[in-house]
C-alpha cells in the first residue's frame, strides 16, 4: 500500500498550523513549525498568496487528508461512501475518518500519532473484538472492543504513549480501560465530539464541482 514517506513537518508548515503528525515531538522545541513557521521552499518566507474560493476549499481538503494520513485516492474513496450514506455528507465523512481503526488506536492513547497507530495495526499488535485486525482503514462500530496483543502491551511506544497521555482522557464516544489496556466504542462520534480544525463544508463544495 502506498504511504507518504517525505518529511511530515513540511505538511504542517504548508498548512500554516500544527497538525500534530509526529506525536510527542510536536510539543517540544524541536518542532519544525515552532522554529520555521512559514511555508516550506526557497521562497517560503516571502510567499504571499491571495487564496480564491477554490484555493480555500483545496487547502481544507489537504489539511483533512494530512491530519488522517490518507492519500488522495483513499480520501476520495471515503468521500464517495459518505456522499452515498444518509445524513449530512460532511459530518458523515468526518465520522467515517474518526471510526478508522488506526484513528481509534490513536484516540485511545495506544500510539502517540496516527502514523504510529497505523504501524501498530499493520504489524498485528491490535485486536478488534478479540480477533487479529491488521487493516488500518477498518471501520469500528458501537460496542466494538479494541485491545492490544498481550505481548504488545509492553512495547516502549505503547508504554510511553500511554504515560504521556495520562490524565488527558479520551473522546466521549470512546471508553478507555486502563487494565489491559483496552478500549470500547460507545457510539458513533457526533460532529461536536470530533476535535479537528476542519471546515468539512468546504470539502463538500470542492468535490461537488
Amino acid at each position: 500500500m502506498a504511504v507518504y514517506r517525505d518529511a511530515r513537518c513540511r505538511l504542517c508548515r504548508r498548512e500554516g498550523m500544527k497538525l500534530f503528525l509526529k506525536g510527542a515531538r510536536c510539543f517540544t522545541d524541536k518542532c519544525a513549525f515552532e522554529r520555521r513557521g512559514y511555508a516550506p521552499g526557497e521562497h517560503g518566507k516571502s510567499r504571499r498568496i491571495k487564496e480564491t474560493n477554490y484555493g480555500q476549499q483545496l487547502r481544507e481538503k489537504q489539511k483533512a487528508r494530512r491530519i488522517y494520513g490518507l492519500l488522495e485516492g483513499q480520501f476520495r474513496h471515503f468521500f464517495g461512501k459518505a456522499s452515498e450514506a444518509k445524513g449530512v455528507t460532511g459530518d458523515v465523512l468526518l465520522q467515517m475518518l474518526e471510526r478508522r481503526l488506526d484513528n481509534v488506536v490513536f484516540r485511545l492513547g495506544f500510539a502517540s500519532s496516527r502514523s504510529a497507530a497505523r504501524q501498530l495495526v499493520r504489524h498485528g499488535h491490535v485486536r478488534l473484538n478479540g480477533r487479529p485486525a491488521d487493516i488500518p482503514s477498518m471501520q469500528v462500530r458501537a460496542g466494538d472492543e479494541v485491545s492490544l496483543r498481550e505481548q504488545s502491551r509492553k512495547l516502549s511506544v505503547v508504554v510511553n504513549s500511554l504515560e504521556a497521555r495520562k490524565g488527558q482522557g479520551v473522546p466521549e464516544w470512546l471508553e478507555l480501560r486502563p487494565e489491559g489496556p483496552s478500549g470500547r466504542v460507545l457510539s458513533v462520534p457526533s460532529r461536536a465530539s470530533i476535535a479537528v480544525p476542519i471546515n468539512e463544508q468546504l470539502i463538500v463544495e470542492l468535490y461537488s464541482k
